[in-house]
């Protein structure tokens, strides 16, 4: 009965996702991802933005390559214009954006399906464990970010299951364990690098109070739908263990290479030094003596290929980080972002109910795993606030709650927890006045949580919880506007009968090929009449320049990211020739 449920969601989270596509035109990331897919499938290159590694992307051009899309051969290494010149071809535009964003739905059943197998270990029964993967479900932004042709959804994905077989391997140690850990691992990097910081910190923290926990008295399963097998890991001696633990890690690394290698294609699996295009690896790692010593013995090492592309994009992601990314909060604009940025995220973009009851569940479950010294139930709370604690101190590209979207799953979790806690509380007092406060209490957050979709619709993306009225003053860039209103401003402007508009737009469409009535782009600090359609992150980008906006009061909101005004044209002063 269970599994059937799953089976629903699943597909009722698929449904959802897909019932976006049409209203959506493709968003800022997108035309580069395909492109660089395509260009592996069509080249057996792989050129473009090299800082996002391949696995998802090749998904992503599975679909359109099938239907008949080719690379255009653009000159590496931004793809953005190879992406715009692939979706408008051949008038296809709708199908082979449409087919590019059905090849992230697998990613989709697979978190809900990490989601599922995590849940199981943690809750006490099967319901428990579907209403963990049920709320997860209810996200709009993750629902949001699944019906789009970009990387946070699959490498949301595959760190979560990642994450799943990492505990599975340390709670038993079993050598089949590490290597499925490995491979899973390899592929969630090969799908996007954030999984590597990740899966690297919770692997540090997981067998830290794993260790911790075995020191205490070893772990005492009590409850749980599945048995971790952590009794039988807990019965070996110390030395067998080391052992055992020591070969696995071995087996994980070569199994986590393995899957790298085969990430980039069959062509990257010949050995080499470091290629001349990737050089720069070497110079960026040691800028003092990038010849000399150890990086003279590194640039003599042979390697797959595809290694060094996965060194290459690592250190793209660094020197990215490094130099930090023009970000938006609360009204300002800063290069390098905020230590606190994620959190307001999470405060804002977070529906209420679980936001109100994910962190109570996870400081619940942790602490049920501590006294019971059960590394399953303490794993939630402490992946939940070293990711977050990560992301927070260490990242300087704050452009959304994207990038976080691994928090969620464990914030279902602890809701989860919470809200049979209070059910079970509920039952034992059947028939009396708090008996049925709590049942209606835990049935009202389920339908608040599960309105956020109903209300949303179908703008998962732009979701915003009911503290932020004005979305606009706290987050744009991907959180609001991230370019997919104009095919709805095209609609609108036709049912207008509008023949000219003044456009403030910030994106990667192609703005002559789109359904524009005539248009002018419209600068910064260049006040115009008549029709006016700026997009939320335009007057974002340049809040000063677009300030004499606000003497005027707009017609509409188009979507929830364009505004559309009529500048009336100034009066004529009296006596002035005609």
């Amino acid at each position: 009965m269970a599994r059937a449920g799953l089976a629903l969601l699943i597909l009722l989270s698929c449904l959802l996702a897909a019932s976006t596509w049409r209203v959506y035109g493709h968003t800022w990331d997108e035309p580069e991802h395909l492109a660089a897919g395509l260009q592996l499938l069509d080249r057996g290159r792989y050129e473009y933005d090299t800082e996002h590694p391949p696995i998802a992307r090749v998904l992503m051009a599975l679909g359109p390559w099938l239907a008949g899309a080719h690379s255009f051969g653009t000159p590496p290494p931004d793809g953005v214009q190879e992406g715009k010149d692939i979706l408008y071809a051949g008038g296809h535009y709708q199908r082979t954006l449409t087919l590019a964003r059905l090849g992230v739905l697998p990613f989709l059943i697979v978190l809900l399906v990490a989601m599922w197998l995590w849940a199981r270990q943690v809750a006490r029964t099967e319901g428990e464990a579907l209403l963990a993967v049920g709320l997860l479900a209810s996200v709009p932004p993750v629902i949001g970010h699944a019906a789009l042709a970009t990387l946070d959804v699959p490498g949301t994905a595959t760190t979560l299951l990642a994450l799943y077989l990492m505990q599975r391997w340390l709670a038993r140690g079993a050598l089949l364990d590490s290597a499925l850990f490995g491979f899973v691992a390899g592929v969630a990097a090969c799908t996007k690098l954030s999984a590597v910081p990740f899966i690297g910190l919770g692997l540090i923290v997981s067998a830290g109070l794993s260790g911790t926990l075995r020191w205490r008295g070893g772990p005492r399963r009590q409850s749980g739908v599945q048995e971790s097998g952590a009794q039988k890991s807990g019965d070996q001696t110390p030395a067998s263990a080391w052992t055992r633990y020591g070969l696995g890690a071995l087996i994980l690394l070569l199994s986590l290479a393995g899957a790298i290698v085969l990430a980039y294609g069959w062509r990257s699996i010949e050995l080499t030094t470091v290629p001349a295009d990737r050089e720069w690896i070497l110079s960026y790692l040691f800028p003092a003596a990038p010849t000399s010593g150890l990086a003279a013995a590194i640039s003599h090492v042979q390697l797959p290929e595809a290694l060094w592309d996965f060194a290459e994009g690592i250190l793209a992601v660094k020197a990215h980080n490094d130099a930090g990314h023009v970000s938006f909060l609360l009204g300002e604009l800063r290069e390098g972002g905020w230590w606190y940025f994620y959190l307001v995220a999470l405060a804002v973009k977070t529906p209420l109910p679980l936001l109100l009851t994910g962190p109570a569940g996870l400081a619940l479950l942790a602490r049920e795993g501590w006294r019971r010294c059960d590394p399953w139930r303490l794993a939630p709370a402490s992946l939940f606030v070293s990711l977050l604690a990560f992301a927070s101190f260490f990242s300087r590209i704050n452009i959304g709650i994207r990038h976080v979207l691994i928090l969620y799953p464990f914030l279902a979790l602890g809701a989860a927890s919470l809200l049979a806690w209070i059910w079970r509380w509920g039952r034992t007092h059947r028939g009396g006045r708090w008996g049925v406060v709590a049942a209606a209490g835990v049935l009202g957050l389920m339908g608040w949580q599960v309105s956020a979709l109903w209300r949303a619709a179908p703008d998962y993306l732009p979701y915003f919880n009911e503290m932020v009225p004005h979305p606009e003053r706290v987050l744009v860039d991907s959180d609001l506007d991230w370019g997919q209103d104009l095919r709805r401003l095209e609609r609108r402007l036709a049912q207008l009968r509008v023949r000219y508009v003044s456009l403030a737009y910030l994106g990667t469409a192609d703005l002559s090929q789109e359904a524009l009535p005539t248009f002018a782009l419209l600068p910064p600090e260049k006040p115009v009449s008549g029709w006016v359609a700026i997009t939320a992150l335009a007057r974002e980008h340049a809040p000063l320049g677009y300030a004499w906006l606000n003497a005027y009061r707009p017609l509409e909101r188009v979507g929830k990211t364009i505004d559309l005004y009529f500048i009336p044209p100034p009066a004529r002063a009296p006596g002035g020739s005609s």
